[in-house]
């Protein structure tokens, strides 16, 4: 059952006394609430947090994110218990991308290097030869040599970007993700006309042609440092709208305008990322539940391309 705490300042000293008695560590995407960013320990992008989890101490880990991330927390951390406050936050981009048409389709280029971006499952991790996030794929893709032909997967909007930052053309898996594919032309191009001194900063998983107007393309950690150090005060942010909260945070007096969905709507959340809510965490710290389970066999497979990842990364 949730909890029947009232005020949010209560259900923040109960996050912190749970915390405390069961050694936990929460960990959180940018692309959280802002309740639940309030309370984590550590807020990031998926480089970010897989190097929190790698190098934490903490007994238990509470993954505010989605199922991947916390899957890839237990890769690095099977010893501990890894939680996930709701077991549906799912991703559409994992969803798109199963484990045995992924293998199919490696077996059909038995000659290829497969990286894959982080925002898969555990399975198709384990089928790789090297992950990566926004924050390093093209530096990672530039460490492998001409003459290796490359599978990239599972998103092919970053997969073309990296390709236009490379200039190695790569094997796309054909997979996207439901918010960043969704923003809509017509609405930026709209806020641009009304806001003609904004920038337009932008995730590279939105497709090629929003990506073409981007006055900066950039992971989530790298657009939050971009707005602060940037001497522009105003920017249309072409990314899931959670990050927009730790840039008011950072920088109170310039302003950040979100995009809406094709559909119309005025915030172009993640739904699978907004399943979590700080009720949950309290109950998930309490019974320490739902969590993330892998096979012996999958962890130590997907724990060697995440390794290198690290690695090349450090």
């Amino acid at each position: 059952m949730l909890t029947t705490l009232s005020t949010k300042k209560e259900k923040i000293e109960q996050v912190k006394v749970l915390c405390e008695e069961e050694k936990a560590l929460i960990l959180a995407h940018y692309y959280q609430d802002e309740e639940i960013q309030d309370i984590a320990h550590f807020i990031g992008d998926s480089l970010e947090l897989s190097r929190k989890a790698e190098e934490t101490d903490a007994e238990v880990i509470l993954f505010c994110g989605v199922h991947f991330m916390a899957e890839t927390a237990k890769i690095l951390n099977p010893n501990k218990k890894v939680l996930i406050p709701d077991l549906n936050a799912g991703c559409s981009l994992a969803d798109e991308c199963p484990e045995n048409e992924f293998k199919k389709f490696i077996d059909q280029h038995p000659d290829h290097y497969v990286i894959s971006y982080i925002n898969c499952s555990a399975g198709v991790k384990a089928n790789s030869d090297l992950i990566c996030t926004s924050s390093n794929a093209v530096d990672l893709v530039k460490k492998i040599p001409q003459d290796i032909p490359i599978i990239f997967a599972p998103d092919k909007n970053l997969g073309r970007w990296v390709e236009n930052q490379t200039g190695r053309k790569m094997k796309l898996w054909d997979g996207s993700c439901i918010v960043h594919e969704t923003f809509s032309e017509e609405a930026l191009l709209k806020l641009k006309t009304t806001h003609p001194d904004a920038e337009i900063i932008a995730h590279p998983e939105c497709n090629e042609i929003l990506l073409g107007y981007s006055d900066f393309i950039g992971s989530t950690s790298k657009l939050l440092y971009y707005v602060q150090t940037s001497d522009v005060k105003k920017f249309i942010v072409l990314t899931e709208p959670g990050i927009i909260y730790q840039m008011r945070i950072k920088e109170p007096n310039k302003t950040f305008l979100d995009v809406p969905g094709i559909d119309g709507c005025s915030c172009n959340s993640c739904p699978y990322m907004r399943l979590n809510t700080i009720d949950k965490v309290i109950e998930s710290l309490t019974t320490l539940q739902p969590q993330i389970h892998l096979d012996k066999e999958t962890r130590e497979r997907a724990l060697i391309p995440i390794k290198k990842m690290l690695e090349l990364s450090s």
